[in-house]
């Protein structure tokens, strides 16, 4: 399929310092559900979608995934990315993108699966010649994230910081992004990609959205990491 992505960057270098009393000794995205890792659900979801190849994006207790990656992925299906020191989900993506062979990459968090469909925005990335273009979930009633507004033809209009809200747009922390674009940039070695790169660059009409309402669970809180033991099972990927 002409403009198709075959390769993910999955940031799974999180602390998950609020799952400390339910996942005391492992990164965030490794905590058990149903017996398996978090970020095996994330996996098998994206290899329904097309993608054949990883790059995980590796810092806190990064020896955790050496000996697991194996045995949900092949050998050369694969690759690590190891920040030596925290750098922020903007340097731990510009680290990661040094082994991405393609133009184009899907970006996503380890400890959160968002089950959208991966071509489809890939192709609306392609079509709009986009640098960055955001998987949006609808969300109502929320607090605890903040919300995103598009334009007419999708380009992102404002971000709003994490406040009450009715009805809105999250940002579901998955991307599909363009690393010339992105590398051009000339980023500082650590950075966040959400406030330093979204939220400064947006404005140049580049950075666009797709509202996707799909299955979303983010396992940050620990109600959510107890909802995620209720709601998944490696048969619904």
């Amino acid at each position: 399929m002409p403009g198709s992505i075959t390769e993910a960057i999955i940031l799974a270098g999180g602390l998950g310092t609020r799952l400390r009393s339910a996942v005391p000794d492992l990164p965030k995205c490794m905590a058990p559900v149903n017996d398996v890792p978090f970020i095996t659900y994330v996996v098998k979801h994206f290899q329904t979608q097309g993608i054949q190849n990883f790059i995980f994006a590796l810092g806190y207790k990064s020896e955790a995934f050496e000996s697991f990656l194996h045995t949900i992925l092949p050998a050369g299906n694969y690759e690590l990315s190891i920040e030596n020191e925290p750098l922020g989900t903007g340097g731990a993506i510009q680290l990661a993108c040094l082994k991405v062979r393609e133009a184009n990459v899907i970006v996503a968090n380890g400890d959160t699966l968002f089950r959208i469909k991966v071509q489809e925005l890939t192709a609306f990335h392609v079509h709009k010649n986009a640098q960055c273009t955001l998987a949006l979930k609808p969300m109502k009633a929320s607090i605890r994230y903040g919300a995103v507004k598009l334009n007419e033809d999708k380009s992102v209009e404002s971000f709003t910081e994490k406040q009450y809200f009715d009805e809105g747009l999250i940002n579901g922390g998955v991307y599909v992004l363009n690393i010339p674009a992105f590398l051009e940039k000339k980023m500082p070695y650590k950075f966040s990609f959400e406030k330093e790169y979204l939220e400064k660059f947006y404005k140049e009409g580049k950075i666009f959205g797709v509202a996707a309402d799909e299955y979303f669970i983010d396992i940050g809180i620990p109600e959510d990491y107890e909802r995620a033991q209720v709601e998944l099972t490696l048969t619904d990927n």
